[in-house]
């Protein structure tokens, strides 16, 4: 079987999934508003790890799954993957405007942005999908982004995109034991007959920062978590 890109596998994704992918990135908390999807410039925020390094930490296979394309590498706020996810959720009307500033896993903090980062996703069928990202960030940073919590307020919430409304929900999981810390938050949204969800983990180790996304209809927090460790398995098993 040929490998699947990326774009292909966003372009083709229904009304229901743009708006998980909106949502799912708005589960957390930025203090500040998204920048602009340009490239980051100055100095790297971690000079722990390259994104050479980080690139071949990714996870390599997942059972069940085709991987999407080449993994990409650079500044976090560089990569295709989170240029386009920006762009999706700009197209994306909330009900809260309030909660417009939580529009990712990890916050906009320029550490972050400017971090070297290497992605990587997979794909299972047509409708269900991983990814994972690892970013070189110093410990407070890190730590920063793993007790980052959803506001009460923005854990309801209405969607329109193109003039056509969604509902959704979001569970703030809180901490888990990944690494040397982690949370997980989920995110179900539905249109009429349609509904997705997303579970996402975000955890932290010595160097490294490292987020795992899994969304589809039949995404649960339990496989979405067996996903973390084994990154975090594979992460530390190949960074010095």
């Amino acid at each position: 079987m040929s490998a699947i890109s990326s774009f292909d596998v966003t372009s083709r994704t229904s009304f229901a999934l743009v708006l998980l992918l909106v949502a799912a990135a708005g589960c957390g908390h930025a203090e500040r508003p998204a920048p602009a999807a340009t490239t980051p410039s100055g100095p790297p925020a971690s000079e722990a790890y390259n994104a050479d390094q980080l690139t071949q930490a990714l996870l390599t296979d997942i059972p069940g799954y085709e991987r999407s394309g080449a993994p990409q590498t650079g500044q976090y706020g560089s990569l295709t993957a989170v240029r386009n996810s920006l762009q999706m959720q700009q197209a994306a009307k909330l009900d809260k405007p309030q909660c417009a500033s939580s529009t990712r896993a990890v916050s906009s903090e320029k550490a972050v942005w400017s971090a070297p980062s290497a992605l990587v996703a997979f794909v299972k069928g047509r409708d269900q999908t991983v990814s994972e990202t690892l970013m070189a960030v110093g410990p407070d940073v890190a730590a920063q982004q793993v007790g980052l919590r959803v506001p009460a307020s923005c854990r309801s919430f209405r969607v329109s995109v193109g003039g056509r409304w969604a509902t959704g929900s979001v569970v703030d999981g809180g901490d888990t034991r990944i690494g040397e810390g982690s949370r997980t938050v989920g995110v179900s949204t539905t249109s009429g007959a349609a509904s997705v969800r997303t579970w996402f983990v975000v955890l932290r180790s010595r160097g490294y920062l490292a987020t795992v996304t899994l969304y589809g209809p039949g995404a649960t927090r339990d496989e979405a978590e067996r996903l973390a460790q084994q990154a975090y398995q594979q992460a530390e098993r190949i960074l010095p």
